[in-house]
């Protein structure tokens, strides 16, 4: 059920300072067809002459050209995140640090990998010395100096620091900083700690001001500046939340702070006063960087990287990047996909192409969940703020917003029907909402213990699923009573429930990394998948519209064969975790969506369609014709295809799983127009009976009993109405169409215009229904009661049925 990114991935590639063309597909892994975003983004960087700007995060390393913003080539040799960038003095060599254990070293010309330096957990951090020969490197294992031309392992600075998340050298290069709980200052010549700078909590981050003499950290909310050479606290400078990083510019005048609260403050850096804020992120402010003529400061958000003007506090530019996909979802043809994320945005692509649509904004927190209406005109998306919006999706209009008591409404889904939207908070209710006006249907409260996560409707709308975070049981609901079923007890907190196409299965994710399958009937457990990487929180599960196929993972994703409980593939490429998988209506892509910041499109091998259960003359579809196959056989016994359920007879039962086949198409009998034409009222209205005489428990048959109601309406008109004769003018036969709100004895009487008896067409009694086809309508052969064809001219039809009357008028030209 269960969104985002910012910008498509163009994959054309320019070369400007001789950046490489790199392949179109430069970092799809197998079976992947687009990747949607470029990502989370974790540190950025401009190059010594200010031409460059590295910007790393969840996929790798992107280069942008600062004069023109235009995307150069991504370096992708890294395999887990990239946690820092740092260009050498010269510009010549570009430093990466990643959680993949590894330090590489990139030659910024040609933009191939010089060496790979290892450690032996992940680095935070990379910074060259001010000569370029010594690259100091920072990680949860310990902080190494390298030889920056050999590779070779200098040495690795001890002193009880067993761990760093930042190291800085001076101007100087004669004193390496590094953070973790306290800021360590050392003699790089010698390896010798110097007295250490003392904080209260973690240090994030430290910068030496140009000219050596001022050291800047970060720690909690606050940016603490030091003076080098007393090491006593010169001032604290006070964010409005955690401080992030800091990035003196290069006169050493001011100082740039990117915090938590989505701003950057820059500061006096003699006076300590604040200058301006700089607001316009959507999400956490991770990393600042100056441009070396100190007019251009870049900021890295997890929703995009900006540039600014210094002097002004104006943005010049947007470099857009995606944060947390949260959730994504195919409209019902296909032709969109919706997108949700961290940034407070909802996207719409077009769902073959993903070229971006529109951005939907109004949301003022993270979004966790789009769900489109079933005839894809609407789309709902929730919010951490609290609310359920809804847009229309051609316009992109904000239709209205549906707000709920907690903040946190973390699922939304749309009934079969459309006319109802579910919505699961943090307060632990379900609210169901009139979609056409907006109002609260119901709210059944203490639906979960702690917060509804995930939210379902049963295919036929008559069930609703909700999971949980703290009771670990998926409760089942009555939509029509909002009474409680029963409950299905799992083993970890329910992250995702999803109905199969069929209603009769439920699967759910746990956050212990199972998947269950519940017979939605019995409330048995049938079968659990395991090894799906413990612990990884993901959003959502899938079924194949055939059913066939269960898609879900943490960092990979898992395809299930549903009938034999096999692992089909594991589809790996993503460097975050999967937060939601969605498979488009034709089964043939799949889209995950996930904490990297990007959206893969998996191209899927379709499967072989399975016979239909109900599909009684093999076409590969179930319509009104194998329901009257079934109906002309009943009580037949021994092998025969229109015995569905297999008992050896062909009975109500076989004919009302055949109706609920239909019903699970989720299309109106009305729409089967073979139903008006090759049944009637009163055969419907026989079967229903017998139907509902047998007390039928099973889901599958009281879906097919809906249907049959549903048929039953859809056969009897409103009113009984005389319509105009086809064709007319006519020679020298035609049809008398009418419609019977009730059964009646049908007589049609025809006068010529002095209102002489030209004939009379005795029809008998008849059920309600309609007759307007040619099997059904009234016939007449243009002859009179002695047989004699009639001349040309204006004739009157009259039809009683019982106590209507009606005329029309008609017209014989030969």
């Amino acid at each position: 059920m269960k969104t985002i990114v910012t910008l498509l991935i163009l994959f054309t590639l320019f070369s400007v300072h001789t950046f490489a063309q790199d392949s179109a597909q430069w970092s799809l892994p197998d079976g992947a067809k687009a990747r949607l975003g470029k990502g989370s983004v974790s540190d950025i960087q401009y190059s010594p002459d200010g031409t460059l700007l590295a910007v790393g995060g969840s996929l790798g390393i992107w280069l942008y050209d600062t004069h023109t913003g235009a995307e150069g080539t991504l370096l992708i040799e890294h395999t887990s995140w990239v946690e820092s960038v740092s260009f050498s003095p010269d510009g010549g060599t570009l430093a990466s640090a990643s959680r993949d254990n590894t330090v590489r070293l990139w030659d910024v010309s040609t933009l191939k990998l010089i060496q790979t330096l290892e450690h032996t957990n992940r680095v935070n951090d990379v910074s060259f010395s001010p000569d370029g020969g010594t690259l100091a490197s920072a990680s949860w294992a310990a902080v190494r100096l390298w030889d920056v031309s050999t590779g070779e392992l200098i040495q690795t600075l001890e002193g009880g620091q067993s761990w760093a998340n930042d190291v800085s050298f001076s101007p100087d290069g004669g004193t390496l900083a590094s953070a973790n709980y306290a800021v360590r200052l050392w003699d790089v010549s010698t390896g010798e700690l110097i007295p250490k700078l003392e904080h209260t909590s973690n240090v994030r981050s430290v910068s030496f001001s140009p000219d050596g003499g001022t050291l800047a950290s970060v720690s909690g909310d606050a940016v603490s500046l030091w003076d080098v050479s007393t090491g006593e606290l010169i001032q604290e400078l006070e964010h409005t939340n955690w401080v992030n990083d800091v990035s003196f510019s290069p006169d050493g005048r001011t100082l740039a702070s990117a915090g938590r609260d989505n701003t950057v403050h820059l500061w006096d850096v003699s006076t300590g006063e604040l200058i301006q804020t700089l607001e316009g992120h959507t999400d956490w402010v991770l990393s600042v960087s100056f441009s070396p003529d100190e007019g251009t400061l870049a900021s890295a958000s997890g929703d995009a990287v900006r540039l600014w003007d210094v002097s002004t506090g104006e943005p010049i530019q947007t470099l857009e990047h995606t944060s947390w996909v949260t959730d994504v979802s195919f409209s019902p043809d296909g032709g969109t996909l919706a997108s949700a994320g961290r940034e407070n945005t909802v996207r719409l692509r077009d769902g073959s192409t993903g070229e971006l649509i529109q951005t939907l904004e109004g949301h003022t927190d993270w979004v966790f969940s789009v769900s489109f209406s079933p005839d894809g005109g609407t789309l709902a998306s929730a919010g951490r703020e609290n609310t359920v919006h809804l847009w229309d999706v051609s316009t992109g209009g904000l239709i209205q917003t549906l707000e709920h008591t907690a903040d946190g409404v973390y699922d939304v889904s749309f009934s079969p029907d459309g006319g109802t939207l579910v919505s699961g908070s943090s307060d632990g209710t379900v609210h169901l909402w009139d979609v056409s006006t907006g109002e609260l249907i119901q709210a059944i409260e203490g639906a979960q213990g702690g917060s509804v996560l995930s939210i379902s409707f049963s295919p036929d709308g008559g069930i609703l699923a909700s999971g949980g975070n703290v009771d670990r049981t998926v409760h089942l609901w009555d939509v029509s009573t909002g009474e409680l079923i029963q409950e299905l007890e799992g083993d970890g907190e329910a992250f995702s429930v999803s109905f199969s196409p069929d209603g009769r299965t439920l699967a759910v994710r746990t956050w212990g990394g199972q998947v269950h399958l519940w017979d939605v009937s019995t409330g048995e457990l049938i079968q659990t998948f395991e090894d799906v990487s413990s612990g990884a929180v993901i959003n959502n599960i899938s079924f194949s519209p055939d059913g066939r196929t269960l898609a879900g993972g943490s960092y990979a994703i898992h395809l299930w064969d549903v009938s034999t409980r096999e692992l089909i593939q594991k589809l790996e490429g993503h460097t975050g975790s999967i937060q939601s998988v969605s498979f488009s209506p034709d089964g043939g892509t799949l889209a995950s969506g996930s904490s990297d910041g990007t959206i893969l499109l998996w191209e899927l091998s379709p499967p072989e369609p399975p016979q239909p259960e109900g599909d009684v003359n093999g076409d590969g579809m179930v319509n009104i014709q194998d329901l009257v196959l079934v109906a002309g056989q009943l009580g037949q016994t021994g092998p025969n295809d229109a015995d569905v359920n297999g008992d050896g007879t062909v009975n109500i039962q076989d004919l009302v799983l055949v109706a609920g086949a239909l019903g699970n198409a989720a299309a109106a009998p009305s729409s089967h127009s073979q139903a008006l034409s090759m049944l009637t009222a009163t055969d419907v209205q026989n079967w229903l009976t017998q139907a509902q005489r047998l007390s039928l428990t099973d889901l599958r048959l009281q879906r097919g009993i809906r249907f049959l109601e549903q048929l039953l309406a859809a056969l009897t008109p409103k009113a009984t109405v005389l319509l105009s004769n086809y064709p007319n003018p006519f020679n020298p036969e035609t049809w008398i169409p009418y419609h019977l709100a009730h059964a009646a004895d049908i007589q049609i009487t025809i006068y010529d215009t002095k209102g002489a008896l030209i004939r009379e067409l005795d029809l008998g009694y008849q059920p309600a229904g309609y007759y307007a086809d040619r099997a059904k309508a009234a016939y007449w052969d243009g002859r009179n009661v002695s047989g004699e064809s009639v001349a040309s001219g204006i004739y009157f039809y009259q039809l009683r049925a019982g106590d209507y009357s009606a005329t029309r008028r008609m017209v014989i030209l030969k």
